[in-house]
């Protein structure tokens, strides 16, 4: 990727584009195998990965035994008949070729591969366990795979994958999805490797496009400090001008209002039909937790978009982070159980858009 690009993933929901209903059942049974087959060969990458990494601890062989990880043909003391990366790619040739389609099984081995590279030294120090993939992992495919266009209704866009018709459902969407989907379609942006995935029987496109970075006059001399605040979710200072995002009463009023209703459904939880298991009788308290939990990261969102709204304003190049101990981020009640670090990703995401280079 070059360095005046950025790549952005949009989560969108899709629909199987067919009214006949056997057919539609068909494309249905064939993307659950999909997901099947992919989770399996997830985890069989990553744990011969691991063996192939740790395979100096196996003191049971005999001494004769080779163990450097190299194709023999290329290194005299290599074990493998091929390179490394492709030893995993021929497992899953193995076991799923013919029940999944060769670009899916390729990217599942690069994008494995790629993982577990990122934690080796994690796992050698100890401060990793293994990965564990879980049925609902997404099906990595190739950008070149997806093919875009135009739906009957103005809103929503068609999409061919591997042969299965598929729909876009943006409804009142007031993100940039359909302006990124619309400049995708018009070849403006580059589509990159993304994947599918399946929720409880839901469809998602987890769409990865590579787009140019936002021209923004920026100075790096101009330094912009954010810090928690007990008055403000967050405060910025840029030279001797101090800038509140947020208020406390402002997002304390809706959060309380969520914390009171939870706490009467959780004391009422007791008198709720059990029906089978904890599930229907906690029902209405999931459903508050799961409020609260949107709320937050939706304030958390908001929040992060206006301190950088802030900082383009001031042309500030350089935002520097406060770091917090988590004592007095307990002793605050604004901040109590934010997700600080998640505020964080937030920040340096959208600072990343504009070219704002972030210090912590």
């Amino acid at each position: 990727m070059a360095k005046n690009t950025l790549i952005l993933t949009r989560k969108i929901q899709i629909f199987i584009d067919c009214e006949d209903n056997e057919r539609r059942t068909a494309y249905y049974t064939k993307l659950f195998e999909w997901q099947d087959i992919v989770f399996r060969a997830s985890n069989f990458v990553v744990t011969h990965q691991y063996v192939q990494e740790n395979m100096r601890d196996f003191i049971y062989l005999q001494d004769h035994v080779k163990i450097r990880l190299t194709d023999y043909a290329k290194d005299g003391e290599g074990i493998f008949n091929t390179s490394r990366l492709n030893t995993t790619y021929r497992l899953l040739s193995h076991h799923f070729k013919g029940r999944l389609p060769a670009n899916i099984l390729s990217n599942v081995n690069t994008v494995l591969s790629k993982n577990f590279n990122a934690d080796r030294m994690a796992y050698w120090k100890g401060d990793k366990s293994l990965r564990n993939y879980r049925k609902d992992m997404p099906i990595p495919f190739s950008g070149n795979q997806l093919k875009l266009s135009v739906g009957r209704k103005g809103g929503d866009f068609k999409i061919d994958l591997f042969n299965i018709p598929f729909r876009t459902y943006l409804g009142k969407d007031r993100t940039d999805k359909k302006v990124l989907l619309r400049r995708a379609l018009a070849g403006q942006i580059k589509i990159c490797a993304s994947s599918l995935q399946i929720v409880k029987g839901k469809l998602f496109l987890l769409l990865a496009l590579e787009r140019p970075m936002e021209d923004v006059a920026l100075q790096e001399n101009i330094v912009a400090e954010a810090s928690l605040s007990s008055d403000y979710p967050i405060e910025v200072h840029i030279g001797n001008t101090a800038f509140p995002v947020g208020s406390k009463e402002e997002y304390l009023h809706r959060r309380s209002a969520i914390r009171t209703a939870k706490a009467r459904h959780e004391k009422g939880c007791l008198y709720n039909k059990g029906g089978k298991g904890r599930k229907r009788k906690f029902r209405s308290l999931d459903y508050y937790e799961e409020k609260e939990r949107s709320y937050i990261d939706s304030r958390l969102h908001l929040y992060s978009r206006r301190l950088i709204d802030i900082c383009v304003a001031s042309q500030a190049g350089t935002l520097v982070l406060t770091d917090h101990q988590d004592r007095d981020r307990k002793e605050n009640l604004i901040l109590y159980s934010w997700g600080y670090y998640g505020l964080l990703d937030k920040i340096k995401y959208k600072a990343q858009l504009v070219g704002i280079k972030v210090v912590i």
